[in-house]
C-alpha cells in the first residue's frame, strides 16, 4: 500500500471516531439539559419565552391572530407576524408569492 493510501485510510478511521465522539458527547449534553429542565420545572415552552400567567400576544389581549397564510400541501397556517415558516419561505425562493398563499 502507498504511504498516501495509508494516510487517507487513517484519515477515514480518524474521522469516523470523531463522528462517533460527536454523537457521544450531544448524548452526553442532551441528557445533562433534561435533567437541568426536570429539576427546575422548566418547559421547553419557558425556553421558548413563554412562561405561564403572560398573556400570549404582544397586544396582550391573549387571543391568537387568526392566520392569514395557508399551506395548501399540509394545511399549515401563519398570521403573518413573526418569522415566515420554511414553507413560505421555501415557496418564496421557488418563485412563489405570499400572495399565493393568502387566506
Amino acid at each position: 500500500m502507498k504511504k498516501s493510501e495509508e494516510i487517507l485510510e487513517k484519515i477515514r478511521e480518524l474521522e469516523q471516531q470523531a463522528e462517533q465522539a460527536r454523537k457521544e458527547e450531544l448524548s452526553d449534553a442532551i441528557a445533562k439539559i433534561r435533567q437541568i429542565m426536570s429539576d427546575n420545572g422548566i418547559t421547553i415552552a419557558d425556553l421558548d419565552g413563554r412562561r405561564s400567567g403572560r398573556k400570549s400576544g404582544s397586544n396582550g389581549s391573549g387571543k391568537k391572530r387568526p392566520p392569514k397564510f395557508r399551506d395548501p400541501a399540509t394545511g399549515n397556517t401563519w398570521a403573518g407576524v413573526g418569522r415566515a415558516p420554511k414553507w413560505i419561505v421555501e415557496a418564496e425562493a421557488a418563485g412563489k408569492s405570499r400572495d399565493d398563499f393568502r387566506i
